[in-house]
């Protein structure tokens, strides 16, 4: 069931915060029941929208919160393709329909599975669905093609992810104010990946962020936790 209000624009999440709520593979919490239930303890404290991963955690978490801004991805892993995050038409459907608002991809230059396009990928998600797009990218080039291309908003997601940007640390301090140069006006801009505290959220709205994502900071008990063990155990 696709989305059926208007997507929140620039002006709408100016400031906001976007929760990521997903767990990693063998993790108790990735029982969709859970995923929903942190997602509405989430919105409940003020989230604007959720970011969510996989089919059955997005249809999980609009059967509970109707309502909730939901921000939809696969992870699907390939032979031949480094692309993982919705690389493929088949994902992109699968995230729409299971009652995601927006559709996040990976929109970087890097070969997709089968030979897929981005840009056809793009045309075809507007054009067949009328599905808003999210653009995870790793470089100020990468979002402005996106952004020309129709996504309508512009993550940083990638940046450090990628074998161009593997040296770099998140979060994508450099990307912001020149990615907020360069997209159109009403392309939104998030700042994701490396958020772990609420100083470094403001500094990205400072830098020219309209709204931030937080995900390990927020929901991550696993990582938190194998963090606070380690650093402990000296």
């Amino acid at each position: 069931m696709a989305a059926s209000r208007p997507l929140p624009g620039r002006a709408d999440l100016k400031g906001r915060l976007i929760v990521s709520v997903q767990a990693p593979e063998g993790s108790p919490l990735r029982d969709p029941a859970v995923i929903a239930a942190m997602a509405e303890a989430s919105l409940r404290q003020g989230a604007a929208g959720v970011r969510l991963e996989s089919p059955e955690h997005i249809g999980a978490v609009r059967r509970r919160c109707p309502e909730a801004l939901i921000v939809g991805l696969w992870k699907r892993s390939f032979p031949g393709s480094p692309v993982y995050i919705t690389p493929g038409w088949e994902e992109i459907r699968a995230v729409w329909a299971a009652g995601a608002d927006v559709v996040a991809i990976d929109a970087t230059e890097r070969p997709r599975p089968e030979g897929q396009r981005l840009d056809a990928l793009i045309a075809r998600a507007r054009a067949d669905l009328g599905a808003p797009l999210m653009a995870d990218v790793d470089s100020v080039a990468n979002g402005r093609r996106a952004a020309a291309l129709g996504c309508q908003w512009v993550g940083t997601t990638l940046y450090s992810y990628t074998e161009a940007t593997a040296t770099q640390l998140p979060p994508a301090w450099e990307l912001l104010a020149p990615l907020r140069g360069e997209l159109p006006e009403a392309v939104t801009l998030i700042c994701e990946g490396g958020i772990a505290t609420k100083q470094d959220a403001s500094r990205a709205l400072s830098c020219g962020a309209d709204a931030v994502v937080v995900g390990t900071a927020i929901t991550g008990v696993d990582l938190q936790v194998a963090a606070y063990v380690k650093a402990m155990a000296g």
